[in-house]
């Protein structure tokens, strides 16, 4: 760490300290509102005084102190939750706009509530944005209580509920909802006819809950809703055979991280006398040399389960970041059509992509965010640099005692495997609790039939259904459970020892508590830390170890695997401190890496998604406006500023597919970008203005929906939503 870099955290650190101490204050007044002899009554009444507070414009920092007093008694009197001093004053920082670091254990949930209750005084809603379905229903209907006896009302949104039911659910004061239903709905509502067609109203102040996946790992992934399904385009197998005969160092290169792979001057010569055409780098032949880069990229980079699983006649890609199946996620356009072709398989129909939004720019629709996770602060920068959140560290009610010992290496995988298993079987002889992390459902699966082989049972989660792995990683505290998982399976579930019966829990203690085991190190420290957080709650014993070998794909990419195939297979582990400290560098290179792969793929995206709120903030004046419009004025130019805006970003992803091709010739693919959009979306205000003009004359100004009909002014009859991996640039 540099010097300058050392001297900044440390500024950074007192000034954090110095809020919380201002907290503590705070919180000293909070527990000084003693309202333990009020009667239900008499809080109820206090209640609506501040909401009739917040509404009439006073500031809610005024009205903090005695809004988290209520809540801290309602808490008690209702569930029988007193929060901790540390959950208050992590509850002050999320009104303050901060990013909390909680550990695991320490409430993150009902820390929520308190700015959930004292922000939805003004009655303008609060979302809680969480991390699947089950959390959703889970802390809505746990922590619902607390808010309906204060008077505010509480909802949930699940993914498949019916418009009507959604629309109940966000005009609640508080709603839980994960943030990828949020935003599909949010899609949807752009796309609405009327405004009694959307079921969301304006936003005021989101929490985001499991805020470093949501707003890190997630990020960059858009999301989109698209039309009805046309008949798809023939996919030029082609290419993918031409794509096959090329061979590395001698026709295409990789980049210095080995993420992309281009052509050289021998590849292209080979790949124009296949194809049978002239030169590549042509202008006409752009589309070719695009779909040629595609059918490249895939068959050079994607590997067929690693990367992504073909069964039943479809593919299914793995998410980088929990080694599990991402459903309803696909690849941007050209490199899913290149990757059906690579298997062979018929692609799927495509609908044309009516809006789309990234996670990033989405929550930034929300005029005050907040966060709360375990693991933040390894990654403060970026949350600093992306969303203009700080990172405040919150003190654990009782001190952390776990221990956390260094990683064990190993030379190759299968003298990793078998210290794998002889660890957990000599642990399991005890009756200490295990949680084992994977990075893979291939690896959790490997590792559960050796542990078998050594006649030690356990439970597999490869988070298939969240609901009931869930009941299961609740229960892997309890005595002589061994839990294999994938990284992400069950999280934001408590795990207490003994499973939270009290004599369990005493004799898990006396073992040492929580025993947790990694299996690989992740290209984040922070998904490391994660599993760590896993062990060790409230004060409670426990252990933290990661397993590696030189051969595990994390280190094969940076070199180190190299030392494994030059020195014989050994059984015990590699103790020399240089490869702890090569393994920690390798995380930060990488972790630098994805930063500034994130930050070239949000100039692409922000310059689109400042296109889509200028022309979002016409739709929303057309669509309001029924005092000097008529109703065929309406339809007319809503139908022509979503068609319009459809086709442009048609030509933006063909853009993105195609455009790094301009850096070969000395033009910077960024600004060739932004001048090419800019030109187009130039063009669309007037080309809406006149084709709503020639509509409107050929319907003779009719407000008839028939004749509407009868012209093509309609909505699509059925949408759908997905995801799209966008991490290739």
């Amino acid at each position: 760490m540099s010097p300058s870099v050392d001297l900044m955290r440390k500024f950074k650190d007192r000034d954090a300290q110095n809020q919380l101490n201002a907290y503590r204050d705070r919180v000293k007044k909070i527990r000084e509102r003693n309202l333990s002899t009020w009667s239900d009554a008499e809080l109820q009444a206090e209640s609506r005084q501040l909401q009739r507070q917040a509404k009439s414009g006073m500031p809610l920092s005024e009205l903090l102190i005695d809004a988290y007093a209520l809540v801290c008694e309602a808490a008690k009197r209702i569930l029988g939750l007193k929060p901790y001093d540390v959950q208050i004053i992590a509850a002050i920082a999320l009104h303050k706009r901060y990013l909390i670091e909680q550990d695991t254990g320490e409430g993150k949930t009902l820390s929520a509530v308190m700015p959930a209750f004292l922000n939805a005084l003004t009655g303008e809603g609060v979302h809680i944005l969480t991390f699947n379905d089950y959390l959703a229903d889970r802390d809505a209907k746990w922590m619902g209580p607390i808010y309906q006896f204060l008077g505010l009302t509480v909802g949930s949104v699940q993914a498949g509920a019916s418009f009507a039911a959604k629309k109940e659910a966000y005009a609640q004061d508080i709603t839980y909802v994960t943030a990828k239903e949020a935003g599909f709905d949010y899609l949807r509502d752009t796309l609405a006819l009327a405004e009694s067609d959307m079921v969301q109203r304006p936003f005021h102040y989101v929490v985001v809950d499991e805020a470093d996946s949501l707003l890190l790992d997630e990020a960059r992934v858009p999301l989109v809703i698209t039309g009805e399904r046309d008949a798809s385009d023939e996919i030029g197998i082609r290419f993918a055979e031409v794509a096959r005969q090329l061979k590395a160092g001698e026709d295409y290169e990789f980049d210095e991280f080995g993420r992309n792979v281009y052509l050289n001057e021998i590849g292209a010569a080979k790949a124009e006398s296949l194809l049978d055409c002239g030169s590549l780098y042509d202008l006409q032949h752009t589309e070719t040399l695009t779909s040629l880069n595609c059918a490249l990229h895939v068959e050079v980079l994607l590997k067929k389960d690693v990367d992504y699983i073909v069964r039943d006649g479809k593919i299914e890609l793995i998410e980088e970041h929990t080694g599990r199946i991402a459903e309803n996620r696909y690849l941007p356009d050209g490199l899913q059509a290149a990757l059906f072709a690579k298997e062979g398989l018929k692609p799927a129909a495509r609908g044309k992509i009516l809006g789309t939004i990234t996670f990033q720019h989405f929550i930034s629709l929300y005029p005050k965010i907040c966060g709360m996770t375990a693991t933040a602060h390894v990654s403060a920068t970026d949350f600093e640099e992306i969303y203009h959140l700080q990172v405040v560290r919150i003190p654990p009610n009782r001190p952390n005692i776990r221990i956390d010992h260094p990683h064990r290496i190993y030379t190759h995988k299968e003298t990793k495997l078998q210290a794998l298993v002889q660890e957990i079987s000599s642990i399991h002889t005890a009756g200490r609790p295990i949680l084992i992390g994977t990075s893979s459902v291939e690896e959790s699966d490997q590792l559960a039939k050796a542990l078998q082989t050594s006649n030690v049972s356990c439970h597999v989660l490869n988070a298939k259904n969240d609901a009931e792995e869930a009941a299961i990683v609740a229960k892997a505290g309890e005595v002589g459970a061994v839990t294999v998982s994938t990284n992400m399976a069950g999280r934001g579930v408590d795990i207490r020892l003994g499973g939270g019966d009290p004599v369990q829990a005493k004799k898990v203690a006396e073992l040492g508590g929580l025993y947790v085991v990694g299996t690989c190190v992740h290209e984040s420290v922070r998904i490391d830390d994660q599993l760590r957080g896993r062990s060790g709650r409230q004060g409670d014993p426990g252990t933290s170890v990661f397993f590696i070998s030189l051969e595990d794909e994390l280190l094969v990419r940076f070199g180190l695997g190299q030392k494994a195939a030059r020195i014989s297979k050994q059984d015990q582990e590699l103790t020399e401190p240089i490869l702890r400290d090569k393994i920690t560098h390798v995380q930060r290179v990488i972790m630098g890496q994805n930063f500034d792969i994130q930050l070239e793929l949000n100039a692409y995206s922000d310059m689109v998604e400042d296109q889509r709120r200028i022309l979002y903030q016409e739709r929303l004046r057309v669509l309001k406006d029924t005092q000097t419009m008529s109703p065929a004025e309406q339809r007319i130019r809503l139908f022509f500023i979503d068609q319009f805006w459809a086709e442009h970003l048609a030509y933006t992803a063909y853009l993105r597919e195609s455009i790094h091709l301009d850096g070969l010739v000395s033009r910077n693919p960024i600004d060739e970008f932004f001048k090419q959009i800019t030109g187009a979306y130039q063009q669309i205000p007037d080309q809406i203005s006149k084709a709503s003009a020639e509509m409107f004359t050929k319907i003779e100004g009719s407000d008839d929906p028939a004749i509407w009909e009868k012209f093509g002014l309609r909505s699509p009859m059925s949408t759908r939503t997905y995801m799209i991996t966008d991490q290739y640039i």
